[in-house]
């Protein structure tokens, strides 16, 4: 845990005590009420996870992947991306969904079994939740050579770019699949940033059995930059980002940033991680909490004050409440409508084979009277 601290390659713009501290290349260019605004997110997207966790453990969703300890990595990320960037999640970026306006109920109905996805990858530009662990890095680098061709790279005008960011962590670099991306982004110069949330755990596995070297640095291997930044430091990621992603939507190529963070919690709600992390591993990141330390600069430079807090409080339990309304409320699906979602205009096939469902259950209606 001391590399990352130790290295002079590690980003940091606001120390764990709350303090802004300055790096010699990468300065955050946002205002204390832009802090401001970034801290209500990180609040609501603990929210949303922690909601997220007790209703699984009400028996109301089957699974979780908690996002707990990594809420500036997502939102720092994701407040540096706007349209026409794309972004591949991996199944844990609630937070950054939350950022690009995917409604929170909707993120649950995959978890509750009622529906795969809910919301519309297009024109949103917030793509479908991965579970197989590294494919999307793959999806992304498609998704970003898209781009290209489409002429939305390396324009005079900067707001006619965009690039691709996709989500994952570190034990997907370790699968095959990420590494392909890796090498088709350095060959195309895809406009695709690769964003590593190492939490430290593959899992049970520690990052120390997956690379003998820090993450960040295989990029050179490859052929284009990584970056490693204090996940855990909202200003830091948001930095990083937002040059990453310049870097990309101007024609450079790829970039790799390894926002080095901590899962607090479980993998999902069915791992148990007292079998093979120690409490006092947990404890000394506590003291790195993401949000505590933009709280403790907030309030010490008077941009914030307990009646903000407050009101932020009300503002989180009334998420809280809708999320547990919503929850029970989301309708069972229907396998009449599941053959709407294969394709965005169906094909004449599909439309045959639901009209012959549709009949074979109106004989089931029929046989009733």
């Amino acid at each position: 845990m001391t590399e990352a601290a130790d290295s002079t390659d590690f980003v940091q713009l606001l120390d764990q005590a709350g303090r802004r501290v300055e790096h010699p290349t990468f300065a955050y260019a946002g205002t204390d009420a832009d802090i401001a605004a970034s801290l209500r997110d990180m609040v609501l997207a603990r929210r949303i996870d922690t909601e997220a966790t007790a209703l699984q453990r009400k028996g109301e969703l089957g699974l979780w992947p908690p996002l707990l300890g990594q809420e500036a990595a997502q939102i720092g990320s994701a407040r540096a991306t706007r349209e026409p960037d794309l972004i591949i999640p991996s199944y844990r970026e609630h937070g950054v969904a939350w950022c690009w306006g995917i409604d929170p109920v909707d993120l649950l109905g995959t978890f509750r079994g009622t529906a795969m996805v809910d919301w519309p990858s297009r024109p949103d530009g917030f793509h479908l939740y991965a579970f197989v662990i590294g494919t999307q890095t793959l999806h992304a680098v498609g998704m970003a050579m898209a781009l290209q061709r489409d002429g939305l790279v390396g324009n005079d005008d900067p707001s006619a770019n965009g690039a691709a960011v996709v989500y994952f962590g570190d034990g997907a670099t370790s699968q095959g699949d990420v590494n392909e991306a890796f090498i088709f982004a350095a060959s195309y110069a895809a406009p695709v940033v690769f964003f590593c949330q190492n939490n430290q755990y593959a899992i049970s596995e520690p990052i120390a059995l997956q690379s003998r070297i820090p993450l960040y640095r295989r990029a050179s291997g490859f052929g284009f930059p990584g970056v490693r930044v204090d996940g855990n430091d909202v200003l830091a990621v948001q930095a990083v980002t937002e040059w990453a992603i310049e870097h990309a939507r101007s024609g450079k190529g790829p970039v790799l940033i390894e926002a080095y963070t901590y899962r607090m919690g479980a993998h999902t709600t069915s791992d148990d991680p007292t079998k093979y992390r120690r409490a006092e591993e947990e404890e000394q990141w506590r003291a790195k909490d993401p949000i505590e330390r933009v709280k403790t600069y907030l309030l010490g430079t008077g941009a914030i004050d307990q009646a903000w807090l407050d009101a932020l409080a009300v503002e989180s339990e009334q998420l809280a409440e809708r999320l547990r309304a919503g929850c029970a409320a989301l309708p069972e699906p229907l396998l009449s409508e599941q053959w709407q979602h294969a394709y965005a205009e169906m094909p004449d096939l599909l439309v045959r084979q639901r009209a012959e469902y549709l009949a074979y259950e109106a004989s089931f209606l029929e046989e009733a009277k």
